[in-house]
């Protein structure tokens, strides 16, 4: 199959779905979305994968959902044009954002996230639904969407991630989680130096894939049963109806339409580099 904006390879039982849009540290457009969706569907129907790697191309895992082809001067596709409305702006959300990450978190074979560089509000939304985290040690984790008055992403991951106390902290100060504090909270699995994260990951998928698939997808199914069992799902559709709701506030409707009226993307993706970031905010 071919991809535009993503790579899609295989060597012996390892999958690995690429992010490629590097020039804009790969923000989530519709595109991207559609053809990760499909990578799965590709690396599902092969008996011979057993595990997937996803990984981002570039200096950065992901910035998080790209603004610019929600409110910005692109040409609207077919999701932007449903959000004018708050049913179609759900719809729009509940479809390609909560159902797209909880299909790849409700995989059924084991899944790692490579992430380098940034991975901000999506871009962590999207690494947290992978089984596994092996970080590059200048990796750096930040979800400053409350900033931009909105109530985190669609998937509030944090509390699942952190812990309350910290995901409160986080989340309220938009400061930034480097590699080695990630792994002390347990955000990730293994930090490694830069340059052998992409080695490193394959070595620890291999390690993986020595385990029967029937067996890998049992244990996976458990531990996550017993995540539904603690609330994680239940949690993860209140808080989508709440982040809904805030979204068609006059506090979040009124900043929208400052953001639309920014005449190019310069000054957001300056914010973003500040941490300020306009990515995740939908």
């Amino acid at each position: 199959m071919g991809y535009e904006v993503i790579r899609y390879e295989v060597e012996g039982a390892v999958a690995t779905i690429t992010m490629n849009r590097p020039e804009v540290a790969n923000a989530q457009d519709t595109r991207l979305i559609d053809e990760l969706d499909a990578a799965f569907d590709q690396a599902d129907a092969d008996d011979d994968v057993r595990v997937v790697i996803l990984a981002g191309a570039g200096k950065h895992f992901s910035s998080g959902h790209d603004l610019k082809a929600i409110v910005g001067d692109t040409e609207p596709d077919e999701w932007r044009l449903m959000r004018e409305t708050p049913e179609g702006k759900m719809h729009h959300e509940k479809v390609m954002y909560f159902d797209r990450c909880k299909r790849i978190h409700d995989f059924r074979k084991p899944t790692i996230a490579s992430v380098q560089g940034s991975c901000i509000a999506a871009g962590l939304m999207l690494a947290c639904m992978c089984d596994l985290i092996v970080a590059a040690d200048d990796a750096r984790f930040s979800n400053p969407v409350l900033r931009m008055t909105g109530a985190g992403v669609e998937l509030l991951v944090e509390p699942w991630e952190l812990g309350i106390r910290k995901a409160k902290e986080f989340l309220w100060t938009g400061d930034i989680i480097d590699a080695n504090e990630a792994w002390r909270l347990g955000l990730v699995n293994q930090v490694v130096p830069r340059d052998e994260l992409s080695a490193r990951t394959r070595q620890l998928a291999e390690r993986i894939a020595l385990v029967p698939p029937a067996t890998a997808q049992l244990v996976k199914d458990t531990i996550n049963q017993t995540a539904d069992l603690m609330g994680q799902s239940a949690s993860w559709k209140y808080h989508f109806m709440a982040h809904h709701w805030m979204h068609n506030t006059s506090t979040a409707l009124n900043a929208l339409e400052e953001r639309k009226s920014r005449t190019t993307m310069k000054e957001v993706f300056a914010d973003r580099d500040r941490g300020d970031g306009p990515s995740g905010g939908n």
